[in-house]
């Protein structure tokens, strides 16, 4: 009932597993197959619902408990990392539920016009496989954190206590019984939606970007490959015709791929910017808690290293994307169009091949790169500043202990 991908021939897309576990725990955020029942999009509208008021509940909790221990930084700063990233989550996630549609959309664009596969283009494929090592790794070190947590049941029952997963203060007795097994599965499923969803989103985003990138590259090798093969094998009053119609197809490709970015900055622009304005006081709050009592803190030491993972991934996919991009007039500056202008005889032809070479660089004067709301652009530049803040609000906080 959950949309599967699938390339342009109809094929189901291969979705490495972070992708795919995303699609299987996350029903928030993933949206439905095409052609569904009536009765289950409103199945799922309910439940989305349902999946809202937990988290609402769960913000009070979470946030009653930091305020409990407002005047304590030490005991504050225990719970405040997991009510920040619930409300970071519950934010970006239900806001992704409502725009389910538009995302299903971008997919289905991506897996038949973007994905690069491994058969067409193997080298490409297994240079992108280990650009998005970093996010393969952050899933896993997130799945880790969540597993720690996942500890509380197992200490309750060798203690004899009724812990909830997450620092709570709940206004009535939490510890009855028929209160604590339905707070505790919540606890669990609010868990699952919140891990897969920090792991799921960023592994979507990669994927976007190097394979965008990917085919902006492609362009390059096409572009040059062409102009060599009509050096070498055109006729002196055709080769410039030729090579501007070849010109012709490679811009309309370059559009498209330009277009697919900017949808991708429509769909991920707020989210982003969430993320973004959520991760310096994570890092300095988990960098905390870590620094004051790294033994009793293990589980904070591996969401540290798991968001400060996330943050780096981004920025190096952005910042490769980036300069990909930044590159593309260079690009038809120097794809060779001076040599085919030499070799041609055709006067008028020539003129309007250097116009539509003037006319490419001048479209692709601008590089593309994800923003947050256009405050800032998503590359390494901007997540050094925010580990540079974090470290800053870090110092503050030992200073005050």
């Amino acid at each position: 009932m959950r949309y599967l991908p699938r390339l342009r021939d109809g094929k189901a897309a291969p979705m490495p597993w972070p992708l795919a576990m995303y699609r299987r725990l996350n029903h928030i955020a993933w949206p439905l197959e095409d052609g569904v029942s009536r009765r289950a999009v409103l199945l799922e509208r309910f439940v989305i619902f349902v999946g809202f008021l937990v988290f609402c509940l769960h913000n009070e909790v979470d946030m009653h408990y930091c305020l409990a221990y407002r005047k304590d930084i030490d005991k504050m700063l225990t719970g405040m990392p997991t009510y920040l990233v619930l409300f970071e989550l519950q934010i970006r996630g239900f806001q992704l539920a409502v725009k389910k549609d538009a995302f299903k959309r971008l997919l289905q664009k991506y897996y038949a016009d973007i994905y690069v596969t491994q058969e067409a283009e193997p080298a490409i494929f297994a240079r992108i496989q280990r650009q998005m090592l970093a996010t393969r790794l952050n899933s896993a070190a997130y799945l880790l954190a969540l597993l720690n947590f996942s500890l509380v049941p197992v200490q309750n029952i060798i203690y004899h206590r009724r812990d909830m997963l997450y620092q709570q203060i709940y206004l009535f007795d939490n510890t009855k019984l028929y209160f604590f097994i339905p707070l505790i599965c919540a606890n669990y499923w609010v868990g699952i939606i919140i891990t897969s969803m920090l792991f799921g989103e960023l592994n979507v985003l990669g994927e976007l970007m190097t394979h965008l990138n990917a085919r902006y590259e492609l362009l390059r090798r096409d572009l040059n490959g062409m102009a060599k093969q009509l050096l070498e094998s055109a006729h002196p009053a055709e080769i410039a015709a030729k090579y501007r119609r070849a010109v012709i197809h490679i811009l309309r490709r370059n559009a498209a791929l330009n277009q697919f970015g900017q949808e991708m900055e429509l769909e991920f622009s707020f989210r982003i910017f969430v993320l973004f304005a959520f991760s310096a006081a994570l890092l300095c709050a988990m960098g905390f808690k870590a620094y004051t009592n790294p033994a009793g803190n293990i589980v904070y030491i591996v969401w540290f290293a798991a968001k400060l993972c996330e943050l780096l991934a981004l920025g190096m996919l952005g910042s490769i994307l980036y300069a990909t991009t930044d590159g593309l007039s260079l690009m038809y500056y120097t794809c060779d169009w001076e040599h085919i202008v030499y070799k041609s005889s055709n006067a008028p032809e020539n003129v309007q091949l250097m116009k539509l070479i003037t006319l490419a660089i001048e479209i692709n004067s601008r590089p593309f790169c994800l923003t947050g709301l256009k405050y800032f652009r998503v590359t390494l530049v901007a997540v050094l500043k925010i580990i540079q803040g974090a470290f800053s609000y870090f110092t503050f906080l030992t200073s005050m202990r």
